[in-house]
C-alpha cells in the first residue's frame, strides 16, 4: 500500500486530569473516506483539532504528504492542503453564499479578509466561487445571504468554503449535525461524490451516514483506538459491539456496511 496521505502516531492530549486522546494512531490514504466514531466524550473532536493544528499534542507525531507537520500552526497546515469544518456551522452570516466562497478563494491566494468588498467585484474570484457553489449544489443560491439559507444549505456552504481552498484532506466534524433525513441524504451524496478527489476524515454520529460513506472506520472509546477496519470488520468486531455500537444498532446498519 502507498504511503498514507495523513499518518498520526501516538497522539495524546490531556486537559488537567482528563485524558482526551490516549496514544491515538491512524492513517488516511489519498482519496479515502475514513470515519472516526465513538460515544460522547471519546475524544473525536479533540483528535480533529490536533490534526488541524488547533490543539498542540502532548505526545505523538503527525505526518502529512510525507512531511512532519506536528508543530505547524493551523495556517501552515491549511497551506499544505488540510481543511476542516466544524460541528457548529462557521460562515459569514451577513454575506451572500457567493461572497463567502470568494473570500475563501481570496484567503487561499494569500489576501486578507479585509478586502472582501473587492472580492465581490473580482471576476477571478467570483467565477471559481460560482464553480465551487455548483459542485455543492448551491449554484442557484449564490445571491442569498448565508443567514437566510436553510441549515442544510449552510452546511453545504461551509463545505464549499473548505473545497475552495483546494484541500488534499478534509477534516469534517459532524457534517450532518442538525439535519433532517432529506438534508442528511443530500450531504451524504455530496460527500460520496468527493471520494477519490479528496481524502476525508469524517467524525460523525449518524451511523447510516458513516456506513454509507466510509472506506475504513476507526473507533475511539475513552480516547483510545479500540478498532480500525472496513465497515464489515467494524460491524463484526465484538469489542466494538460491546463498547459502542451495541447489538441492535449494528444489526440496523449491517446492510449498509459495504457502502
Amino acid at each position: 500500500m502507498a504511503e498514507p496521505l495523513l499518518e498520526a502516531a501516538g497522539l495524546s492530549k490531556r486537559f488537567g486530569g482528563v485524558v482526551a486522546t490516549d496514544r491515538v494512531s491512524l492513517a488516511v490514504q489519498a482519496g479515502e473516506i475514513h470515519a472516526v466514531i465513538g460515544p460522547n466524550g471519546a475524544g473525536k473532536t479533540t483528535l480533529v483539532a490536533q490534526l488541524a493544528g488547533e490543539l498542540a499534542s502532548d505526545a505523538g507525531r503527525i505526518r502529512f504528504a510525507g512531511e512532519d507537520v506536528t508543530t505547524l500552526p493551523v495556517h501552515a497546515r491549511a497551506a499544505r492542503g488540510i481543511a476542516r469544518s466544524f460541528q457548529i456551522t462557521s460562515i459569514f452570516r451577513d454575506l451572500t453564499a457567493l461572497d463567502n466562497v470568494a473570500l475563501a478563494i481570496q484567503a487561499r491566494a494569500g489576501s486578507s479578509f479585509r478586502f472582501w468588498r473587492d472580492a465581490r467585484r473580482d471576476q477571478t474570484l467570483r467565477d471559481p466561487a460560482l464553480g465551487v457553489l455548483s459542485e455543492v449544489g448551491l449554484a442557484e443560491r449564490g445571491h442569498v445571504r448565508a443567514a437566510n439559507l436553510a441549515h442544510g444549505e449552510q452546511r453545504q456552504l461551509e463545505l464549499a468554503m473548505a473545497l475552495a481552498t483546494r484541500p488534499r484532506l478534509l477534516l469534517l466534524d459532524e457534517p450532518t449535525a442538525g439535519m433532517g433525513p432529506e438534508e442528511s441524504a443530500r450531504m451524504v451524496a455530496l460527500l460520496r461524490g468527493l471520494r477519490g478527489f479528496h481524502a476525508l476524515l469524517l467524525v460523525e454520529h449518524d451511523m447510516d451516514a458513516v456506513f454509507a460513506l466510509a472506506d475504513r472506520i476507526t473507533v475511539l472509546v475513552y480516547g483510545r483506538v479500540i478498532a480500525t477496519g472496513t465497515p464489515d470488520e467494524i460491524v463484526a468486531n465484538p469489542e466494538v459491539r460491546q463498547a459502542y455500537l451495541g447489538e441492535s444498532e449494528t444489526d440496523g446498519v449491517a446492510a449498509n456496511a459495504g457502502g
